[in-house]
């Protein structure tokens, strides 16, 4: 960096996270210059070591999220792999699918194709005007064919955090029901094979998350987030009283029953034909590692004075439109959107970017129904802010000084 340059300020940890614990980059720089091998197909030393910190990789996730046991986490290759085990594994054509209008990409697309190929039904549900979705809501459109639920935890466009506990809640319920006045008083019953889905890319090392309390089946998330581990991770929670219902995505070597031509039908071996990525899942290792010495909950309250400092900041502007409810109200993970008036956001953030030293995201961000809702999916979208546990006040002054600065030039 020469001395014309700014100073590198990162607001754009919805994304990626960065920087990352050093623990994670010493993790990942050991692997590569001293250890090397494959995970789970060998019996030398280094090899035994990897295996044996792969496995308290996947124990410490099992106890971030609440899981019953290590076996019900699976590795993914990120956020996107994850859904699309969780989505192609258990559905088939004639299903009815319960979503929102909040979903990423991730989730949208392997929906539109069992919609558009398979006859499957797709439900969308819009969010209240707080960017909430009403779990009663989710519950009145529940049909005796659905078969899953898919909400994410909190939008990545907008930063709320939806009721995943509630909704939770009402779909156990809802498997336990005899025929009655259910589903708008159809008189049907709900079907007892949903299974509940939530995809917690924004949320996993943010927010602190129980699967059992929230009956979840399904979670899938990146490691690369809040999880603050490499790219090119993900993870799977599969509720073992339902992982026989879930096909695998892929077929092939796993390293183990290597004598059988069958997939192996045991959690996780299941899910995980092929190398895993044994750079980063060291590296994401570490990274809970990290997460777990400092507490989900203490790093989401250090977080929130911030957001309510960068949605102060932002909603000062007159010229600013600030899409995301306010913090202090609206429970959020971390992400502010806004629009400069009569500014195309990406010419925002190049504007960020060029001339402060501030990196943010700008566009759709891969979640289209949002900015329908939101009024902005024709007009470039927003420009997002999004902080992480390194994330300091200075950060956000900066960012709130420099709208501030570009507003005046206008």
């Amino acid at each position: 960096m020469n001395s014309a340059e700014p100073q590198r300020i990162y607001l754009d940890n919805a994304a990626t996270s960065f920087p990352k614990p050093d623990s994670v980059v010493a993790a990942v720089t050991q692997y590569m210059t001293q250890c090397g091998v494959a995970a789970g197909r060998g019996t030398s030393r280094q090899a035994t070591e990897l295996d044996a910190r792969i496995a308290a990789c996947r124990a410490g996730l099992a106890r971030l999220l609440g899981a019953a046991s290590p076996h019900a986490i699976s590795f993914a290759f990120n956020g996107t792999d994850s859904l699309n085990l969780a989505i192609h594994g258990c559905l088939a054509p004639g299903d009815h699918v319960v979503t929102t209008e909040l979903e990423h990409n991730s989730a949208l697309r392997p929906l539109r194709d069992w919609e558009t190929h398979r006859g499957v039904q797709v439900t969308h549900l819009a969010p209240d005007v707080d960017g909430r979705i009403d779990p009663a809501s989710v519950r009145d459109a529940l049909r005796p064919n659905t078969r899953l639920v898919a909400v994410t935890h909190a939008s990545n466009v907008t930063g709320v955090i939806q009721p995943i506990r509630e909704i939770g809640e009402l779909i156990a319920q809802s498997r336990t029901l005899t025929p009655g006045p259910f589903l708008g008083g159809r008189g049907e019953p709900a079907t007892r094979g949903v299974l509940y889905l939530v995809d917690a890319a924004q949320t996993a090392g943010h927010v602190p998350i129980d699967v059992q309390a929230a009956h979840i089946d399904l979670l899938c998330c990146s490691g690369h987030k809040g999880l603050l581990g490499p790219l090119g991770t993900g993870v799977t929670y599969i509720r073992s009283s339902r992982a026989s219902e879930i096909r695998p995505l892929r077929h092939g070597g796993t390293g183990s029953q290597s004598e059988s031509l069958d997939q192996p039908t045991g959690s996780p071996d299941k899910y995980e034909s092929g190398n895993p990525n044994a750079v980063g899942l060291v590296g994401l290792a570490a990274a809970v590692e990290w997460i777990e010495a400092h507490g989900v909950p203490a790093l989401q309250a250090r977080t929130q004075p911030l957001l309510a400092l960068l949605y102060e900041g932002l909603s000062a502007n007159p010229r600013v439109r600030v899409l995301s409810p306010d913090p202090r109200k609206v429970d959020n993970a971390g992400v502010i959107s806004f629009v400069i008036d009569m500014m195309d956001p990406r010419i925002t953030a190049s504007i960020m970017d060029s001339h402060f030293g501030i990196e943010i995201r700008s566009g759709l961000h891969c979640a289209p129904l949002v900015h329908r809702s939101l009024g902005t999916a024709d007009t470039g979208g927003t420009a997002r802010a999004s902080i992480g546990p390194f994330t300091t006040e200075a950060d956000v002054d900066a960012l709130c000084t420099a709208v501030l600065m570009i507003t005046a030039a206008m």
